[in-house]
């Protein structure tokens, strides 16, 4: 497969690369500054990346994670088998303070499942006592200011540290930083049904019968969706990886109903290059799709528009609209959403943020990552630059900094945070030149080996979110 280099690029919105504002200050204020460390939210794969540049920085740091274990949102779909292989899921930085501590490597080449990466990787990780030291767990963040001083002063306003407000071990504790970093990802936050985008109480109130996300229909998951009549919804490619794992449950237990529901004019669209695509793997998921569509096991409603849901004696009614007539699919037990995941900013409302209003990306960030033009094997590389914020010192990496958009590349975030590090260490160059060496289709991910096991053909989930 052919590779693409993908060089430094200029934004026309951001401001050129200057001596590090958030430290132009008087001498006992920027003493202060100087002395706190800098605060890394969420202790996810981009998280702990940061966390690893700012040792080899020589800058203190304190990662404050929700979970009761790193890398726990990826635990919620560890069955999930990634498309990129090691070399691009495991951090420069990172890997060499492993290298450091006696870690052997996986093969680069090899494809691992989320499970493997928390477990082979980012526990190894948060082990390294550099890192456990400073490492927070069940700690979750609640709000973040300026010191004496809400959203509306401006006044001396990058001259206060952060103080950030969080609830640790269920008591409420303070902590004050320099700098922000904020890689708590979208994964928790998944998007409605509804088309309009809007959680109503009819959708809250049937939550015990809604899936967000990638159920292990195989595995844990097997009993809830067993002989059941299951609504997929979404077109991107966890809803196919979804769909092909239920089709495996449909070989065993008949009874077993699929309906796929999606806005795409076209079923077509959802299938991807196929045969054509660079990538082999995603190519053959969407050829398995095609094939399990023409078999009739499927049934496709697109495009389709959820308007509503309805509770019907145990049973949930789909109410919607396809291409201008009102239509109901009646009888579903089950309901999984792969519809993406949008970003949190409840606990950031204090802080004067650049977003965008469509994308809910980082705002200089967004013309880069629009959906409707980029593929993840498209998007360009970007850095500090593009990730500031009007409130200086405040950093939105990973997932998160991508908003609503899917295209979002594990790769990208640990580029973005080498970066943002080197800026907050005083290194402009290092901080402006943004590099990012990726497969010429992007990397993605996959739910099953990409080998054949025992005659059995694997299944795949190519999202290029991780």
């Amino acid at each position: 497969m052919k590779n693409i280099e993908f060089k430094q690029v200029e934004s026309c919105c951001a401001p050129a690369v200057e001596e590090n504002q958030l430290f132009k200050s008087d001498p006992a204020k920027q003493e202060e500054l100087t002395r706190l460390p800098i605060a890394i939210i969420g202790a996810g794969p981009i998280g702990l990346a940061a966390a690893a540049h700012l040792i080899e920085a020589k800058q203190s740091f304190i990662i404050l994670e929700a979970g009761t274990k790193v890398g726990e949102n990826i635990s919620k779909w560890g069955h999930v088998r990634l498309f990129s292989p090691w070399q691009y899921n495991v951090d420069k930085a990172a890997g060499r303070l492993l290298a450091k501590a006696g870690w052997v490597a996986p093969s680069p080449d090899g494809l691992p499942t989320g499970h493997e990466l928390r477990d082979q990787y980012l526990r190894p990780l948060a082990e390294l006592p550099e890192i456990k030291s400073y490492l927070h767990l069940n700690t979750r963040v609640v709000g973040i200011s300026r010191k004496n001083a809400d959203k509306m002063k401006t006044a001396d306003r990058e001259k206060q540290p952060f103080l950030i407000y969080v609830e640790e071990e269920g008591k409420a504790k303070r902590y004050k930083a320099r700098a922000v970093i904020d890689a708590s990802g979208t994964w928790g936050n998944a998007n409605p049904v509804l088309s309009s985008g809007v959680l109503t109480s009819g959708e809250q109130v049937l939550h015990k019968q809604i899936f967000y996300g990638i159920p292990d229909v195989l595995g844990v998951d097997r009993d809830r969706y067993t002989d059941k009549h299951i609504a997929v919804v979404g077109g991107g490619h966890s809803a196919l990886n979804t769909l092909l794992d239920l089709a495996k449950l449909q070989e065993t237990n008949s009874h077993t109903k699929l309906t796929w529901m999606m806005r795409r004019d076209r079923v077509e669209d959802a299938y991807g290059g196929e045969a054509s695509d660079q990538l082999e793997a995603r190519g053959e998921l969407g050829s398995r799709m095609h094939e399990l569509v023409d078999s009739g096991k499927v049934s496709v409603v697109t495009p389709f528009h959820i308007q509503e849901l309805k509770q019907d004696g145990g049973k949930i009614t789909i109410g919607g609209e396809q291409r201008g007539i009102v239509q109901e699919i009646a009888q579903v037990d089950e309901i999984i959403v792969n519809a993406g995941s949008r970003p949190d900013f409840s606990f950031l409302g204090e802080l004067r943020l650049s977003i965008d209003q469509a994308t809910e990306s980082v705002e200089t960030l967004a013309p880069l990552i629009d959906p409707n033009v980029h593929s993840c094997g498209t998007v360009r590389p970007h850095g500090e630059k593009e990730l500031r914020h009007t409130e200086q010192g405040l950093y939105i990496v990973g997932m998160k900094s991508y908003g609503r958009a899917p295209t979002f590349l594990m790769a990208t975030g640990y580029e973005q945070v080498r970066s943002v590090v080197a800026f907050l260490a005083g290194d402009w160059k290092a901080a402006a030149k943004v590099e990012l060496d990726l497969p010429e289709t992007g990397v993605c991910s996959v739910s099953r080996p990409l080998v054949k096991v025992a005659g059995e053909t694997s299944d795949f989930n190519t999202s290029c979110s991780t």
